[in-house]
């Protein structure tokens, strides 16, 4: 990146359009597509290298301006005042993501996507630039280890994969020729990921992101005797079938992805497979391959993995305990690799994330041709953001985070367009599917598969619980609508016009937001401690708790089996104690069980029929489990995301299910509970949009911790 100084100097020979600074319109532009990014959330890792370019060619720019001598200074002053604007904008985002103050270091935009960036938009403006500001090449990536310094020390190796390597010591050779060089493509000088981002969250081209796949054979050549595929998952493997290796599979939960998962690896040969699962489902992964692929071999890691079959063709291990597992792992010869529950991954700065990641790429580095089976399970790969996607694709090797691979770049080529052109998106959207998405809904593919309704039961909170829980509502509001007015009395006494546009007495959104916005990250902060919107909430599901379960104790006398989901352990206690003082018995499914305790519970349920209730913690039972016994689910609390409320749901509303499934949440009246149940509802439209290819709106993109704390800001402001 040149310095500011020697740009200022080249920039003013530059061939100007129809104005003295025709990159100021651009950044202007550039600046408020990030503005409004941030309002609905962090930004992420494309956006952060955006929001760097604009600080860098602000500076460059003001530098400039002010060493032209052809430009009089009334028209100086003008310019300086656009960019003034520009920063500003800056300067408030930074506001609301603090993270990204760092990024205003002028040595900071390096990185040859950011030079890319730079470039495209001095290009776009009819800036003239050297030679080798034309030309950037990429930095050659450094491979990062398996296993990082940090943690190996903590590293064990089992004894019986000790003798498991003896028995065995050298892998089969690679003897694949690799090409010296990747060729040189149309689309390099562009910065692609972005754009690929932006055709999945406009759902350009409104079909549902699902690859093309082969019809079912006509006879079932996978299934073990007694069993038989459906549909839906026979295509899926006639694709695996076909050669193809690298899936990002999206079907709604309850559609059988983890049975398609161990066929897929029988179908490619692809052992020994690792999966790496929530510890909740590790035992009814180990039976699903049992079931599915009977002549093979499924081991549990846990702890140290002193008990593990090392010679096992199926390795199961959590999420929580693999970081000790990564050096043999690594060194195993895995020939495929599951990741279920793939949206567990998406914090790329998580250790989880890391883990996962180098893993990936080391069975991809020593997998004979560089094909392994790499698939990425999910029913909800987008949680709060399209880039969401981020870490799944480079999971799966369709990405390096700051560009396409070489595969995804050869398709996005092939299309003839550039992300100047709006074709381009749709083009782009099918280019990334056609590496592998596979996303099937269940009204489409099991079309006996009974309804789902989802019913709201509000409660009065009548008691002195319930008083006080509205009054530190109304006392959060206050002190939200405090902060709101200081800021409005501090702008408008220091005659501040740059930040504030809007008339006398008019609600302004961006300090709304940006009050909401600190509340939140104090809140974060101080966790259990004070009067928050956490705790607020916490505070609202304990005085549900006794209505909940004796609702859900009625619902049981009824209606027969009964899932009760909670959030927080001391309703979970509520709930059981008033089961079993009621005569109705109940097993419970928590976090801190072990896995053998956990699916014995989940047994007894499904198969004793004096079983009446499963107490399920929503964050520990929200994923995996199959629950169909039941027909009836109860939300006792809310979740903050849609979609750990649909995983909870689809515990019961999945294959194997022969009733209309109900799910009744209980939302406690006249409180902040209330807003969230309908923001949970409108969240639905991301996935909608991106994977569904559906039109919806989406004007509740923003968390909706978020969103509600600006709901209870408005509420007092409006009552003042």
């Amino acid at each position: 990146m040149p310095t500011t100084a020697t740009a200022a100097t080249r920039r003013k020979k530059t061939s100007r359009r129809d104005e003295d600074a025709p990159l100021i319109p651009i950044l202007a532009r550039k600046v408020r597509e990030i503005e409004a990014k941030s309002q609905r959330g962090k930004l992420g890792p494309t956006n952060r290298v955006k929001f760097q370019v604009i600080a860098f060619l602000v500076r460059e720019e003001r530098a400039r301006v002010k060493a032209d001598a052809e430009l009089g200074d009334p028209a100086r002053a003008e310019l300086l005042k656009r960019l003034d604007g520009v920063a500003t904008i800056l300067a408030k985002t930074a506001a609301r993501d603090t993270s990204l103050i760092q990024l205003l270091e002028a040595d900071q935009a390096t990185s040859p996507v950011a030079k890319r960036m730079r470039r495209d938009w001095l290009l776009e403006s009819g800036a003239e630039l050297a030679p080798e500001e034309l030309i950037i090449v990429d930095i050659a990536p450094v491979q990062a280890p398996v296993v990082p310094a940090g943690i190996a020390e903590r590293q064990v190796t089992p004894a019986s994969v000790e003798a498991r390597q003896l028995a065995n010591p050298f892998l089969e050779p690679d003897l694949t020729p690799r090409a010296a060089t990747t060729p040189r493509r149309r689309l390099d000088g562009w910065e692609l990921m972005g754009p690929l981002y932006k055709s999945f969250e406009t759902g350009a081209g409104g079909a549902v992101a699902s690859m093309d796949l082969p019809p079912a054979p006509e006879f079932d050549h996978v299934s073990p005797k007694g069993l038989e595929v459906m549909v839906h998952q026979a295509r899926f493997l006639e694709e695996v079938r076909a050669g193809h290796r690298s899936f990002l599979l999206a079907d709604e939960p309850g559609l059988g992805k983890t049975a398609q998962s161990a066929l897929a690896a029988s179908v490619a040969g692809a052992y020994p497979l690792l999966a790496v699962v929530p510890n909740v489902v590790k035992m009814n992964w180990a039976r699903e391959v049992e079931r599915w692929t009977p002549n093979r071999r499924a081991t549990v890691i846990q702890g140290d993995g002193d008990d593990i079959d090392a010679f096992a063709d199926v390795f199961i291990v959590n999420y929580e305990i693999l970081d000790r597992h990564l050096s043999w792992l690594g060194s195993l010869g895995l020939r495929g690799m599951v990741v279920d529950e793939a949206h567990f991954i998406k914090n790329l700065s998580s250790q989880r994330s890391q883990n996962v990641l180098a893993l990936a790429s080391r069975v991809r580095e020593r997998t004979p041709g560089g094909n392994p089976l790499m698939l990425a399970l999910t029913g909800t790969p987008l949680i709060n953001d399209v880039e969401d996607f981020d870490a799944i694709w480079r999971f799966l090797g369709w990405t390096t985070g700051e560009k396409p691979g070489p595969e995804l770049m050869e398709k996005l080529d092939a299309t003839g367009l550039t992300p100047a052109d709006k074709a381009f998106y749709p083009e782009a959207r099918e280019a990334v599917i056609s590496m592998g998405i596979v996303r099937r809904k269940k009204k489409d593919v099991a079309a006996d598969l009974p309804d789902k309704l989802i019913a709201d039961l509000p409660v009065q909170l009548d008691d002195e619980f319930g008083r006080s829980i509205r009054q530190a509502e109304r006392e959060l509001g206050e002190r939200l609508a405090a902060k709101y007015r200081r800021i409005v009395d501090a702008r408008s006494s220091s005659g501040s016009k740059s930040l504030w546009t809007g008339t006398p007495g008019e609600i302004d959104d961006d300090i709304i937001r940006l009050v909401a916005n600190n509340e939140l990250e104090e809140s974060k902060a101080a966790g259990t401690g004070g009067d928050n919107v956490f705790t607020m909430v916490r505070r609202i599901g304990q005085a549900k708790a006794q209505l909940a379960a004796d609702y859900a104790a009625q619902l049981q006398r009824s209606v027969g089996k009964v899932v009760f989901f909670a959030k927080h352990i001391d309703v979970m206690d509520r709930a059981e104690a008033h089961f079993a003082s009621a005569g109705i018995r109940s097993v419970s499914i928590r976090g801190d069980q072990t896995s053998t305790a956990r699916q014995q519970a989940i047994d007894d349920f499904n198969g004793d029929p004096s079983v009446g209730i499963a107490v399920c913690s929503l964050t520990a039972a929200g994923v995996g489990l199959n629950l169909q016994a039941a027909s009836n689910v109860v939300l006792a609390e809310l979740s903050w995301t849609a979609a750990e409320q649909t995983q909870a749901i689809d515990r019961v509303h999945r294959i194997g299910q022969d009733e209309p499934v109900t799910a009744w949440r209980i939302i406690a009246a006249h409180t902040i509970d209330t807003k969230i149940a309908e923001l949970i509802d409108q969240k639905q439209g991301l996935a909608a949009r991106a994977l569904d290819g559906e039109a919806v709106d989406d004007s509740a993109a923003e968390p909706v911790q978020l969103a509600a704390l600006m709901h209870l800001l408005r509420q007092a402001l409006d009552g003042s």
